[in-house]
């Protein structure tokens, strides 16, 4: 009987491998949300980004063909 306990102890996985696994998982789970967040940051700054630059565009596109011009009274004609 002491061999059959001996072999089933020796086979079954130890409490405090269970226990390091999970501690390990909960890092990973954290670092990946951790990371996701600062992807999101970054997204909504370049989203941002994007809507001051088109907005400059399109500025630069009205004073251009001479519209804004006209409206502001500052053409030569």
């Amino acid at each position: 009987m002491d061999n059959k306990e001996k072999h089933v102890r020796e086979n079954e996985p130890h409490r405090d491998d269970a226990y390091l696994d999970q501690i390990a998982n909960g890092l990973k789970a954290n670092g990946k949300k951790k990371k996701n967040q600062g992807i999101f940051r970054s997204n909504r700054i370049w989203l941002w980004l994007g809507v001051i630059i088109l907005i400059f565009i399109l500025f630069w596109w009205i004073f251009s063909i001479g519209t804004a011009e006209d409206i502001v009274g500052t053409a030569n004609g």
